[in-house]
């Protein structure tokens, strides 16, 4: 796979990733948007500051003005960029991916590019026909401003003991500060900023990267264990027993909240057990299915007007943030347990779980993936299937998911029924009938 990806663009610093890359794609960005503003910052990853040099250089030599917000969280840069009423932005991250990864996430006009921006994008960085002009770069303290703003959005008065472990990414230039202003006794973890991500991996969305969370809520008595991923976008929540909350069941939680306030939309992943669809029609909400990866859920906030967006992964969507922001989702978590008085666990006991399965990955060239998606397809000819994003079967009482992943070259798998009987049953008759699936997965 190349570095443009379903959702943004990465790839392996010093080889797909140089210094002349970021500065050819400052050129293609800038040409689509000169002689407007753009707004960049960038992660803590160590190769950061040069690529975002690059960039900023190539933004430039197109005659755009360009607004260097710094370093911080991604939601910070989607804050500053409406803030400063932006044409775009660009932020320099590899989100969750290795140490020695980077990429680019791009907005035009609030807005992700889709698939065929990318694509567009990668041909015109080829052409190399770009605008020529003398743009200027100011910098600007935006992650003051997103403080403050999250400040006054949640008023202060929370007492709970939290921990929060920033992973070593840009959380911790913020997430503590926030919360520590709004009353919260908080404990950190990792939270110095180090792109070498020493003491975790920055994806917060595998349990086992989650292990020092879970005992120091335990150890301490915490109310809730906050854990980020390298950019700050994601979030992955730990109850007061040291236990593991799976995002879509605290999206639940989330959704029905907002949803006793203002009815609407609510935009969800195909990857998310039904008890989230559910428990947003029982809520008096519309849910509404949408691909899995952060671009295509925030496309379908913004375009539908939702009031609530949720993907599996940890991002979490608000129609005030314009986007995902794992701060904001922490804070009003957190909020709902202060003022109902009430645990996580407590409030999760009253959103039903199924048996369901983590993403089964297998390693799968992409110029084969597509040809077995297409058996899964033809081998259940006659049931219910949906083409949103890979094959999805839907059985009375479960469903079956086959994708392609959109930053690897990966089949994912993913299986939910309505008992663990019937969970093994559908997961063996997609085995016998898709050898070809099969052959890529273990345990035959």
């Amino acid at each position: 796979m190349g570095i443009f990806k379903a959702c943004d663009i990465r790839g392996a610093f010093g080889t797909e990733l140089t210094e002349a890359v970021a500065y050819r794609l400052g050129q293609a960005v800038g040409t689509r948007l000169h002689p407007q503003t753009v707004a960049v910052a960038g992660d803590v990853r160590l190769s950061t500051p040069a690529l975002k040099a690059a960039l900023i250089d190539g933004l430039m030599s197109t005659g755009c003005q360009v607004f260097d917000v710094g370093t911080l969280p991604t939601p910070a840069l989607s804050f500053a960029a409406t803030r400063l009423r932006t044409a775009g932005s660009v932020m320099v991250t590899a989100s969750h991916n290795p140490p020695g990864d980077n990429g680019f996430k791009l907005t035009f006009g609030g807005r992700p590019p889709d698939e065929a921006t990318l694509a567009a994008l990668e041909r015109e960085m080829a052409a190399g026909a770009f605008a020529h002009g003398h743009g200027r770069v100011r910098k600007v303290d935006a992650l003051s401003a997103y403080q403050v703003f999250l400040g006054r959005r949640f008023a202060p008065g929370g007492r709970l003991p939290v921990v929060v472990d920033c992973g070593n990414g840009c959380a911790g230039l913020a997430a503590p500060q926030v919360l520590a202003g709004l009353g919260y006794q908080v404990e950190t973890l990792f939270a110095e900023p180090d792109g070498r991500f020493p003491n975790r991996p920055p994806n917060p969305a595998l349990a086992p990267n989650l292990a020092a969370l879970r005992q120091r809520v335990v150890a301490t008595g915490a109310a809730l264990g906050l854990a980020y991923d390298g950019d700050g976008d994601r979030v992955a929540f730990v109850d007061e027993r040291g236990q593991v909350a799976e995002t879509d069941r605290v999206a639940l939680l989330l959704a029905q909240r907002i949803l006793a306030r203002r009815r609407g939309e609510v935009i969800y992943d195909i990857k998310c057990s039904s008890a989230l669809p559910e428990g947003v029609r029982g809520a008096g909400g519309i849910p509404v299915m949408a691909r899995s990866g952060h671009a295509f859920i925030k496309t379908a906030l913004l375009e539908r007007g939702a009031v609530f967006g949720a993907e599996t992964s940890g991002h979490l969507f608000f129609p005030e943030t314009a986007g995902d922001d794992a701060l904001y989702a922490s804070c009003f978590l957190l909020e709902i347990l202060e003022t109902e008085g009430r645990s996580l666990a407590e409030l999760l006991e009253e959103v039903p779980r199924y048996p369901i399965t983590p993403d089964i990955r297998l390693p799968c060239p992409a110029n084969e993936a597509g040809l077995i998606l297409e058996k899964v397809a033809e081998a259940f000819e006659g049931y219910p299937v949906l083409r949103l994003d890979g094959v999805r079967i839907d059985f009375a009482d479960g469903w079956a998911l086959a994708r392609r992943s959109v930053t690897e070259p990966l089949i994912t798998l993913r299986f939910e029924a309505r008992t663990g009987r019937r969970l093994a049953e559908i997961q063996r008759l997609v085995r016998e009938r898709v050898p070809a699936l099969a052959a890529i997965w273990p345990g035959n």
